[in-house]
């Protein structure tokens, strides 16, 4: 499976200012149910239009969100199982 490019930017100091900066703009809020975290490792700087892979779109703070871990897996997990039927999955 080749290599994604955009998955190194996770791991950059770019990204990882971003991330805080969304953070104290949103007040540390999960967007989805309003609860106050604190803990950063707890919450998730999120992709409101998914990327995949388009650089203008993951560095674009008004396409950014931020989501407890809780939220974030349950939007997400949702979005996969929704969009199932247009990944060419098999049975």
């Amino acid at each position: 499976m080749p290599k994604l490019p955009w998955k190194a930017w996770y791991s950059t100091a770019r990204w990882r200012a971003l991330r805080l900066a969304i953070f104290l703009r949103d007040l540390y809020t999960c967007g989805k149910c309003g609860l106050i975290e604190g803990n950063t490792s707890l919450l998730v700087c999120d992709h409101i239009n998914p990327h995949r892979g388009d650089e203008r779109l993951f560095w674009d703070e008004t396409n950014l969100q931020t989501l407890c871990k809780s939220c974030h897996d349950k939007l997400k997990q949702a979005e996969e199982q929704s969009s199932l039927h247009t990944r060419g999955v098999w049975y």
